[in-house]
């Protein structure tokens, strides 16, 4: 496999540094919506278990890469583990990275949820399964009975390949195929649901993510004709302007033109449905935001107090539910835009 040789060097914000409430000629989010965008009790517990993957993919919100050496540490891990066990209120424990099967504390965190009787997700990106070491994955996930959201930006080689790294698209088929194999995509307790993320924008000629259903059902049908693969849901994804989404959109000088674009699409019936109101976001330093997007962001979650929030300030509260209003930034109209977009697909 021949890995893309983009990897941009990434200054990180401190959590101090608050970002900007808007882009130039962007209204602020929180003034469309007009109304606090308020919490409501946690369900989700994601976690970014570190920056290492095995793919340097440009249109990577995280800017993870084979380089990159952030990941989570045994302290963050028991502090985690001490979530799980304290709050039976979470009902799911979404897995990222990174590639998160090669980051510190997946099997732990997948072993102990699972024991509690949580549902488990991996965003996968599949090619994982041919590295060295990790060989066993598919069984181990299939064992676990771990929900795979994995990553397939189109069903045509081509476009993969430009997306993700040459070779990528054939890794990707045989992973498939091996989980298949297993059970995935067929066995009720086996889910396999595959996440589409469109091209990052060239040109100022942008368009709206496409239908999740009707995409989903092209999907079906190519892998089917082709390899005789099957999955449970397509999930669309739009591309928000953060990560090396934005490096591209500022060297092109399309960050502002996309963000108003976005803006311009905002759809009030996608709100209610936003994932960032039920979950919690946590990064491999144990500290804690509304969503994986601000998470990449640094955009940190806060307090009645606007104190922001860390695992060891929940552990100490005695409460997951200590949030009252999610932060905002331009970045969310990705969100809102058309059908919406979040880490479970279209939301309208």
């Amino acid at each position: 496999m021949v890995l893309s040789p983009f990897e941009p060097n990434v200054v990180l914000q401190s959590a101090s540094e608050a970002p900007p409430s808007s882009e130039a000629g962007v209204p602020p989010f929180a003034k469309t919506l007009g109304i606090p965008l308020t919490k409501q009790p946690i369900q989700t517990l994601q976690i970014n278990l570190g920056r290492r993957c095995n793919l340097a993919c440009s249109h990577c919100h995280v800017e993870a890469g084979p380089h990159r050496t952030e990941e989570l540490s045994p302290a963050v891990l028991e502090q985690l583990l001490s979530i799980l066990d304290q709050f039976p209120q979470i009902q799911s424990v979404d897995l990222t990275g990174g590639a998160p099967e090669m980051n510190y504390g997946f099997r732990p965190l997948v072993e102990k949820a699972r024991a509690l009787g949580k549902t488990v997700i991996v965003r996968s990106n599949l090619t994982i399964f041919f590295e060295p070491g990790f060989e066993d994955l598919p069984d181990y996930l299939t064992q676990h009975q771990v929900r795979i959201v994995a990553s397939l930006p189109c069903y045509l080689q081509d476009n993969v390949d430009k997306m993700r790294g040459q070779g990528v698209y054939n890794d990707s088929v045989q992973a498939l195929q091996l989980l298949n194999a297993r059970g995935y995509g067929q066995d009720p307790a086996l889910t396999l649901d595959l996440v589409y993320n469109p091209p990052v924008p060239t040109c100022d000629c942008f368009s709206l993510t496409p239908r999740q259903q009707g995409l989903e059902q092209d999907y079906k049908q190519y892998l089917a004709e082709h390899f005789q693969i099957t999955f449970n849901k397509l999930l669309t994804i739009t591309n928000l302007p953060i990560g090396r989404t934005r490096f591209h959109l500022e060297h092109r000088g399309l960050l502002v033109p996309y963000t108003q674009f976005l803006a311009t699409h905002h759809n009030p019936a996608t709100v209610p449905a936003l994932m960032c109101r039920s979950e919690l976001s946590v990064d491999y330093r144990g500290h804690v935001y509304d969503c994986d997007f601000n998470q990449m962001a640094e955009v940190p979650a806060q307090d009645a107090a606007g104190m922001p929030l860390t695992l060891e300030s929940l552990l100490a509260a005695g409460s997951l539910d200590i949030i009252e209003t999610v932060q905002t930034r331009p970045h969310c109209y990705g969100c809102t835009a058309g059908s919406g977009s979040s880490c479970g697909g279209a939301l309208a």
